[in-house]
């Protein structure tokens, strides 16, 4: 297993890539186990060391006393704190699954609760044929507009033309833990040219607090889809990071999106494909019930190294 040791006493990071069993493929992610006695500047410096997307900080639950937390088992309660390479983030669904896999490697799988900054985030960890499977259940999402204004300043910073956009799926800010722009594409060759102005959209998405821009295209029955399959791309700048290969929060935000606005009726599955265009292909299942508001994503794991 591949660690990271930055000094005497500073602590060991574990990496694993989420949303696929190949340690190439999905994103990847620091996790930090034990993470007691590190302040934000540290935590944000080993973010920054590690250089992924994220990186996931674990320690004792809210309570304080180790043996669980809110709706936990003892020992399957954490506080979970989340930076990227520049800044902290209020949740982070591929770090989830990262952490959630590593310590079902050490303590079995099953029912984990994660107190999160965005809230209480509890996590299923299965295995199947000797691989471990996570699955997150989101906070309640909220679906909001964007001013015309600030969606032609996000069209401009990623280099888009407004005739670009499928109008079928509508600009909107989701939230599902984090706030990110849904944009989606009338095509998959406008997704997969992506090449945008780091600083100004950067700029933009810290005025609107902004996580991520969550870039899709739907692909349509024409294409031997069935209407909840999409493939997705998330520029990160906010993080320092160009982009995310594959966004555990987008995906929850995403499925709050599609069942506001009735584009998808739940029950329902969605498949989420990400990071195809970076290389490091991933896969999202994005699952919405009917008796839940909360929006449930799952994937895969592997250690790095």
């Amino acid at each position: 297993m591949t660690t990271t040791e930055t000094g005497p006493g500073a602590p060991v990071v574990l990496r694993y890539t989420a949303f696929s069993s190949d340690p190439d493929g999905g994103n990847p992610a620091g996790v930090v186990l034990d993470a007691r006695g590190l302040d934000e500047a540290r935590m944000l410096a080993t973010a920054a060391e590690v250089g992924y997307s994220e990186t996931a900080f674990l320690t004792p639950p809210p309570d304080g006393d180790g043996d669980g937390g809110p709706g936990a088992a003892p020992g399957r309660g954490f506080t979970v704190r989340y930076f990227s390479p520049a800044a902290e983030v209020p949740f982070c669904g591929h770090a989830t699954v990262a952490a959630a896999v590593a310590l079902a490697e050490r303590i079995g799988p099953g029912e984990l609760v994660f107190a999160t900054p965005a809230g209480t985030v509890p996590v299923t960890v299965t295995e199947d044929g000797g691989s471990l499977r996570a699955t997150l259940t989101s906070v309640e999402p909220y679906v909001a507009g964007i001013g015309e204004d600030d969606l032609a300043e996000a069209l401009a910073a990623l280099g888009w033309q407004p005739g670009e956009l499928d109008p079928s799926l509508p600009a909107r800010i989701a939230y599902a833990g984090a706030r990110h722009l849904v944009l989606a594409a009338a095509t998959r060759e406008r997704l997969a040219a992506l090449d945008y102005d780091f600083e100004r959209l950067r700029a933009l998405m810290l005025r609107l607090d902004l996580t991520t821009l969550q870039l899709v295209w739907r692909e349509g029955d024409s294409d031997g889809g069935t209407g909840t399959v999409f493939h997705v791309r998330d520029p990160f700048p906010v993080g320092g990071v160009v982009e995310d290969p594959a966004t555990g929060a987008a995906a929850a935000a995403l499925g709050g999106y599609l069942r506001a606005l009735g584009l998808v009726t739940a029950p329902a599955v969605i498949t989420l494909h990400q990071g195809h265009d970076m290389g490091r292909p991933g896969l999202l299942e994005v699952e919405l019930r009917e008796d839940d508001p909360r929006v449930r994503v799952s994937g895969a794991a592997a250690r790095i190294g």
